[in-house]
């Protein structure tokens, strides 16, 4: 009820209280005009009949009225009238993340759902769709590696993509060390402070010519911390066992064979973590526990001015005082 306007407010508004002694004012005026009015008895007003009014007449109560418009001023004046600003200063520091993806060919196995690759990609979008501010590259690997999206703040680009990896697209096996390697260089140059890997596999190392702890040895020297994920069901899957001439595969229950030992190793040596997924919740938790652990930095600082507005409502009482003065002494002067 204080405020003129939405951007103003008043430091002190309890003395706005004052206002309620204005209509006590005005009437003590009214009061005083009734009581202490001169009388003159004449036997008849005919003879004024057809006498206009004076301007003087019109203005005689003129000198109450401005003053009690330089009284509100001041009031206001006594309130501080003020008007604030203020922003916000947003700094947003994102995290690179590579993720690293296995597509073997017994990424096709059925412990999970529909199997272990399609598991992996829909997990790894809902991830991505978590990392408004990252930017994400993506490498795939099986017997060889190589980089399907570098780093990017385009999700919608690295999403797209996603949906066309599938097993076969490199000859098969599992070459750890070479798409750990791949992923690192990767992201190595970049100049975020967070730098990330995430490794999905389901096997041992067997192929290419970098060893996995050598990949996390590189990764360590420029600071990448790597998170690796052994997808895989305990004990046995179903799993490919042959292809067929048309391109489908024979499937047979085998044994889930991971390295947990090394993926373990590369995990600590770079300050990361391993994790076990053996079903899809379990796969959808973990990338969950590891967006937890990488939280995007922000850093937002508030800034707040105050602007002083007493001294348009200062001049303008001191404005209507001073014409209360002048017509007080000059037009409309009494004579005592």
């Amino acid at each position: 009820m204080f405020d003129f306007f939405n951007d103003i407010t008043f430091a002190n508004k309890e003395l706005l209280w004052l206002l309620l002694l204005i209509p006590a004012i005005i009437a003590w005026y009214i009061w005083k005009n009734k009581t202490y009015s001169a009388e003159l008895k004449v036997s008849t007003i005919s003879g004024f009949d057809g006498i206009k009014r004076s301007f003087k007449q019109y203005l005689r109560h003129a000198g109450i009225v401005l003053r009690v418009m330089a009284i509100a001023l001041m009031i206001v004046v006594l309130a501080r009238p003020q008007s604030r600003s203020s922003y916000k200063d947003v700094k947003t520091e994102g995290i690179d993340i590579v993720m690293c993806l296995d597509i073997s060919g017994s990424m096709l196995a059925k412990d999970f759902k529909p199997n272990r690759i399609e598991a992996a990609k829909e997990v790894a979008q809902d991830f991505i769709d978590s990392r408004p501010n990252d930017r994400i590259g993506l490498v795939i690997f099986s017997g060889e590696s190589f980089t399907q999206c570098p780093l990017t703040t385009d999700h919608a680009v690295i999403k797209n993509l996603f949906q066309g990896i599938h097993t076969g697209m490199v000859a098969d096996g599992t070459a750890i060390g070479n798409g750990l390697a791949t992923a690192v260089s990767r992201v190595k140059d970049s100049k975020a402070k967070s730098k990330v890997v995430i490794l999905l596999t389901d096997g041992v190392n067997n192929q290419g010519s970098v060893a996995p702890l050598t990949a996390a040895e590189i990764a360590k020297a420029f600071g990448v911390r790597v998170y690796t994920v052994g997808v895989g069901t305990i004990g046995k899957a179903l799993a490919p066992v042959a292809m067929y001439p048309d391109g489908s595969y024979q499937y047979g229950y085998v044994d889930v064979n991971i390295d947990e030992k090394t993926l373990g190793e590369i995990a600590d040596g770079t300050g990361g973590k391993y994790f076990r997924a053996t079903d899809n919740d379990k796969l959808k938790n973990i990338y969950k526990e590891i967006d937890r652990l990488e939280k995007t930095i922000f850093e937002e600082k508030n800034f707040t001015n105050k602007a002083e507005h007493f001294l348009p409502f200062a001049i303008s009482a001191a404005l209507l005082l001073l014409i209360e003065f002048l017509l007080k002494n000059t037009y409309l002067k009494s004579i005592p």
